[in-house]
């Protein structure tokens, strides 16, 4: 097997890999990521993921490149990154105040094949006060996640359920990233012979 690249500039999905103790290259995909128009949330999530994994790999043939792309929905709707749009970001958490929305995560493994699949999470929000979505919108730390909020920091206070993945809330579900690398020849730090 050739090289093992990971197909984002995410430092969470970096994390989560090297806390396995894998060794990669990471080189981002730099796609356009505008939903298509009725496009729905896993089926966004998984195309991007797949889109990525491709593109990178077309740049590195004979690497197994994994890629990965988390949404936050509520409302069937997606929310993006609030980026330095500190309305926007305050208008995120408060539609996620009080209730339980969906975080997806699409992932794709290009190897000798294209496999892709979503994982769905579901995370209950306790009721924030303005102070409390002021306070977390002022530190900057959601202004680059999906939905505005990072669920493995500060904004972990305010998440009262998590059902399903937590790193795949965090951007990588590992579980299913594992099960897909292994399937393309990649050896994990557990493997034996």
């Amino acid at each position: 097997m050739g090289s093992f690249v990971l197909a984002s500039s995410s430092p969470r999905r970096r994390e989560l890999l090297g806390q396995l103790g894998l060794t990669f290259d990471v080189e981002a995909a730099d796609l356009d990521e505008s939903p298509q128009p009725g496009e729905r949330a896993a089926a966004y999530v998984e195309r991007l993921a797949r889109e990525k994994a491709t593109a990178v790999r077309a740049r590195r043939p004979g690497a197994v490149v994994l890629a990965a792309d988390t949404s936050v929905v509520v409302d069937d709707e997606l929310l993006g990154k609030p980026g330095t749009d500190a309305a926007l970001g305050t208008a995120m958490l408060r539609r996620l105040s009080g209730r339980t929305h969906q975080v997806l995560t699409g992932v794709a493994v290009a190897g000798p094949t294209l496999r892709s699949l979503v994982v769905s999470s579901d995370v209950a929000f306790r009721p924030l006060s303005d102070a409390q979505i002021a306070w977390y919108v002022s530190t900057g730390e959601g202004a680059d996640k999906a939905g505005g909020y990072a669920s493995q920091a500060r904004a972990g206070a305010f998440i009262r359920a998590l059902t399903g993945s937590a790193t795949s809330v965090i951007g990588l579900p590992l579980d299913e990233a594992v099960r897909l690398l292994e399937e393309a020849g990649v050896r994990m730090p557990w493997s034996v012979g």
